[in-house]
């Protein structure tokens, strides 16, 4: 039987049981919230304090629960497996990647807190008196935890779980991706939409709590510096603004808007901070630096569950600060766990978990510990407004301690800019990560179309003015709060069933190496000296596949057809080469297909070794996982043959293995997407497809 395939176009499709379902729930919200302003301040206020004494417990041991478990997969034996196929490689450079991971995962906030929670931990502390050596050290360790290391591996574990899903296995760029493992099939149905809206609504009032803070900042840096009034019209039109920015970033993609945006950040963000570190007192806040990185690492553990238990005085002051920031940090977990994910192609799980958790760890710790100890050092001088400020108008502090240095009007007018360009990073960030969640994407390496994204972008900046005209800062923080507790379940769920993945994926490459494989028709030595010290031409490749590689194939096809199994022989044509591309497929009932497909590689000829063209090609197999690195070029036809049966026989007898343990149904099976991928031009233009039954 012979059939054609033929493509129409690249184009995915809205997702409209998610997306209707997050808009409606987001409108209802809206509605509610502008009709009943009062009552709904006061149930949000309400809940935040519920949740608090209620589920506070629960916050703190998720929260440490998903660093361990990130922790612990990356120095394991599944640290070495790819966020994509085996020969993928990263897309970005460190410091690219480093930038955007900073920018995307901490957000304007920052800026809002750099120096004014040191300040009030240290006046106002939960627990013991304030004011004094043992209040100062005990606030920048607090500062610390909330903006630590526990918080990045929210970000870390649903980045890494969607990485692997979405870029190794084809599964849609989806949060109910992740629940593959414990779902099956069954996430493309209304389980899987229930869980897609529900990190849409999470994701969406998280982002909008970042931008609320940080347009409150925005605010007054304006007023400081050009006497711009404060209020809910000027925030108004400052949400305009930061809208129609991220539009314009979010619509020239990832390449260049946000990555370039993200690169200025960080470098304004350097600049600042070492600007007040020369003009302050440099030695001791180097020393503080040091101290306060020590203390941190001490506290760590003990922190982490720390649940003021035996101080019910401080409940508040938990509910108010820890579980807002683990709200936080678990609601930006789908936006910034997607957006990461989007940048980390290609990195394996250990290079992706160590520098997700580490780099901006690093950044943060030591703005943190700059301004926050400069801050703390002028309030014992004698400037009693700083703390004030801190307790009262938050918004103000970082203004009113560049004020007590050199060059204020150029200082803060840099703060200022780089509030509105954090904002924007997060706001198109936000947009793009949103539009995919709604999106159904025939190829998970392209985004949503622009449209979308522009929605998205506009529907965040009137979600982020509801929740300021409904009660400013301490709805922002409810909100978020509220909504990051059913999330906190799913990411959890993510949490096994990329462990369980994991673990077939360990099962895989052991039923490799257990399966002693054969090749009766081993090169000669004098063919092998060859092959190493002459690459393929043109010429010669496009000869290996017709005379050897599709000749192998189509025996076996039909030799398989013939035993029963159900077995296909696909061809295409690559863009670039022009040389056709075999791919031997044989489907099982209910198991992962086994695919044994090749792919031209243009390479560069090493220097010392004497060649007749630019460039030579190599013939790379691909599983089902990418690349082998094996090169097929001047095999004959039956060393080839022999190849594939040793391949085929490894899948055998791995899925014999994952059927004993029960996992067979929970293996993605990649064949789907890929004819999808093909069928839309994503990876070539499919020539024809002959299936032999």
């Amino acid at each position: 039987m012979t059939q054609q395939h033929t493509g129409n176009g690249q184009e995915g499709r809205l997702n409209l049981a998610v997306f209707h379902g997050s808009v409606a729930g987001i409108l209802i919200f809206l509605i509610y919230t502008i009709a009943y302003t009062e009552h709904a301040n006061a149930l949000f206020n309400a809940g935040l304090d519920w949740i608090g004494q209620t589920f506070g417990w629960y916050y703190m041991l998720v929260i440490t629960s998903y660093l361990v478990f990130v922790g612990v997969i990356g120095v394991s034996r599944f640290g070495k497996i790819r966020l994509g196929p085996d020969h993928s490689r990263p897309e970005f450079s460190l410091l690219s990647w480093s930038a955007m991971l900073f920018a995307a995962g901490i957000g304007g906030a920052i800026l809002f807190f750099v120096v004014s929670e040191p300040l009030t931990h240290y006046l106002t502390p939960p627990v013991g008196a304030g004011g004094d050596i043992d209040a100062q050290r005990r606030a920048m360790v607090q500062t610390f935890m909330h903006w630590g290391i526990s918080g990045w591996g929210v970000f870390v574990v649903m980045g890494m779980a969607l990485a692997y899903f979405s870029y190794r296995h084809r599964l849609p760029l989806a949060i109910r991706s992740t629940l593959y493992p414990l779902l099956g099939k069954r996430i493309y149905g209304p389980i899987g939409n229930a869980v897609d809206i529900a990190s849409v609504v999470a994701t969406v009032f998280g982002i909008a709590t970042a931008l609320g803070i940080g347009v409150m900042q925005m605010n007054y840096g304006l007023a400081y510096l050009f006497d711009v009034p404060e209020g809910l019209t000027t925030q108004t039109l400052l949400i305009l603004l930061v809208v129609i920015l991220a539009t314009l970033s979010v619509v020239s993609g990832v390449n260049k808007g946000i990555r370039r945006l993200s690169e200025f950040n960080l470098l304004m963000v350097a600049a600042v901070v070492l600007f007040v570190l020369l003009q302050g007192d440099t030695l001791m806040l180097l020393n503080a630096l040091v101290m306060n990185t020590g203390d941190y690492l001490t506290a760590l553990v003990g922190k982490s569950f720390d649940t003021y238990a035996y101080h019910p005085d401080a409940k508040g002051w938990f509910s108010g600060w820890t579980v807002f920031f683990w709200g936080f940090w678990i609601a930006w977990a789908p936006f910034v766990g997607l957006f990461l994910a989007r940048i980390s192609r290609g990195r394996t799980i250990r290079e992706f978990v160590a520098g997700a958790l580490f780099i901006p760890l690093i950044f943060v710790m030591v703005m943190i510990s700059v301004l926050g100890n400069s801050g703390i050092n002028m309030v014992e001088q004698g400037l009693v407004v700083l703390g004030e400020q801190a307790i009262n108008m938050p918004q103000a502090t970082i203004y009113t301690l560049l004020e007590q240095l050199p060059w204020v009007g150029l200082t803060a007018s840099v703060v200022v800019l780089l509030s509105i360009i954090f904002f924007v990073t997060s706001a198109d960030s936000g947009a793009l990560v949103l539009s995919n969640f709604t999106y159904i994407l025939r190829d998970v390496n392209h985004d949503a179309p622009v449209r979308l994204r522009i929605f998205w972008s506009v529907l965040i900046g009137l979600i982020t003015m509801v929740l300021l005209m409904a009660g400013g800062f301490r709805t922002l923080q409810s909100a978020v709060v509220i909504t990051a507790l059913p999330f906190s379940a799913i990411i959890v769920l993510s949490m096994i069933g990329l462990y369980r993945s994991l673990r077939i994926e360990a099962g895989k490459l052991e039923a490799r190496q257990q399966v002693v494989t054969g090749n009766g028709a081993v090169l000669d030595w004098r063919e092998r000296l060859d092959r190493t010290l002459d690459g393929a031409t043109h010429d010669r490749a496009d000869a290996t596949i017709r005379h050897a590689i599709r000749p192998a194939m189509t025996e076996l096809v039909e030799e398989l057809t013939r035993r029963g199994q159900h077995a296909s022989l696909i061809e295409r044509e690559t863009d670039e080469e022009r040389l056709p591309c075999p791919m031997l497929r044989v489907d099982f009932e209910g198991a992962p297909s086994f695919i044994y497909e090749i792919h031209t590689r243009r390479m560069q000829p090493p220097s010392f070794l004497l060649a007749d063209d630019d460039y030579y090609l190599r013939l790379d197999v691909h599983l089902a996982d990418g690349s082998v690195g094996q090169d097929l070029n001047g095999y004959t036809r039956l060393q080839v043959a022999h190849d594939i049966l040793n391949e085929f026989q490894q899948h055998l007898h791995f899925l014999t293995q994952a059927g004993v343990e029960g996992n067979l149904e929970h293996i993605p099976d990649h064949q789907a997407d890929r004819e999808q991928a093909v069928a839309s031009g994503k990876v070539g233009c499919l020539e024809t497809s002959k299936a032999y039954s």
